[in-house]
């Protein structure tokens, strides 16, 4: 299992996050100058299948809806081979004063799961293989020191990763912590790996930083779900991914497929939280990273937390609590002229129809008794009538 593990006999005094940055820019400036070093990583395959892992996430249907493209990812880690075909479009930088190659293939390893291009012909890519890679190394032999990789996530967050993947697992540090907080306000979303623990090991101890507060901690688990062994179930674990027999790139333009560790678990989630967020921009990393908890497959037991990410549903669920009940929008004013005014009253009018409605009335009464007394007076010879006596 490959973890990388910080050691702080190197550092006497953690830098403060002010110094951090100056750090970084120190490193960055010594990289071109540094002696060579001894670089030979464990050599890996050229012929690979196809990957349970992305069969099992049903990641081309994911990428129907989107491929993580205008997102950011920075990879906090010990370099990324540049010359791998499907991971040419990283943009390095070096804090270690080592130059930027990988000399260990752990950074090659978790970009690929992250944004590896698509390849015609390879069975293997990353989770987001439209999205922009930042490799920020910081190790070159698998220790380190927690001052350094404070300064990495501080410059990630400073060159404006939407996601910064830690596969890294150090003690709480007050400079780690700063660095976290840090890049959490500048709108990072932070995923950490939550840390493998072996029978050797003793008592398991929460890995930093997953186990802070705001950030992705992302345990391992095996093909059928269930959390892997070596995944440390101390560390407060937000959801699980793919962590054993996992297929990668590898330093030498190869690839691995036997990885195992929440190290290779963690770029599957910052892989899927860089496909949310190209599909939902105007989320914050609050919101992210609860969308990605929310719609995970559900666990049970210690150190599973909301069980296996679900990068379909991440992608694509209607959750309640984003739906924002609005008013209902007025209806605009009519304008001034919408409506005609009544005509003004025309008095003179109204007594002209008057007079001549009572006129037809007279007519109408005279043409009425006319109709009666006339055909009584032609009987009568037109004589008035006369009254007799009864006795």
């Amino acid at each position: 299992m490959l973890v990388t593990v910080l050691v702080l006999a190197a550092v006497a005094a953690p830098p403060a996050l002010a110094e951090a940055t100056k750090a970084t820019e120190v490193a960055e400036t010594r990289a071109g100058t540094a002696a060579p070093v001894k670089c030979n990583p464990k050599r890996g395959t050229t012929s690979i299948g196809e990957s349970w892992a992305q069969r099992r996430l049903s990641l081309p249907e994911v990428w129907e809806l989107t491929k993580g493209a205008g997102v950011t990812v920075a990879v906090v880690d010990s370099g990324v081979d540049t010359r791998h075909p499907q991971l040419r479009r990283t943009r390095s930088i070096d804090l270690t004063a080592t130059g930027t190659r990988d000399c260990l293939g752990h950074g090659t390893a978790v970009a690929g799961i992250i944004a590896a291009a698509e390849m015609k012909g390879v069975p293997f890519t990353g989770v987001a293989p439209r999205a922009r890679l930042i490799s920020i190394k910081q190790t070159s032999d698998g220790t380190g020191d927690v001052g350094r990789l404070a300064a990495a996530i501080v410059r990630a967050a400073e060159l404006g990763a939407d996601v910064i993947n830690v596969s890294v697992q150090a003690s709480d540090q007050a400079d780690l912590r700063n660095a976290v907080t840090y890049a959490l306000a500048m709108d990072a979303v932070v995923v950490a790996a939550a840390g493998n623990v072996q029978k050797e090991d003793g008592t398991p101890a929460p890995a930093y930083p997953a186990a802070y507060e705001g950030v992705l901690s992302v345990g391992a688990a095996g093909p059928d779900g269930a959390r892997a062994d070596s995944s440390n179930a101390v560390t407060p674990v937000s959801v699980l991914a793919p962590g054993r027999n996992v297929t990668s790139t590898w330093a030498g333009r190869a690839y691995r497929e036997d990885l195992e560790g929440t190290s290779f678990a963690a770029p599957y989630v910052a892989g899927v939280v860089a496909l949310v967020r190209a599909r939902h921009p105007g989320l914050d990393n609050v919101r992210v990273r609860r969308r990605v908890e929310l719609t995970a497959d559900g666990g049970a037991g210690a150190g599973t937390g909301a069980g296996m990410v679900n990068p379909l549903l991440a992608v694509s669920a209607i959750l309640p609590s984003e739906q924002v009940a609005l008013a209902p929008r007025q209806a605009a004013p009519l304008p001034g002229n919408a409506v005609r005014p009544a005509p003004p009253e025309d008095s003179r009018a109204i007594s002209i129809s008057l007079w001549v409605a009572l006129g037809a009335l007279v007519v109408g009464v005279l043409v009425t008794v006319a109709g009666i007394a006339v055909p009584m007076g032609r009987r009568r010879g037109w004589q008035p009538g006369s009254v007799e006596n009864q006795t």
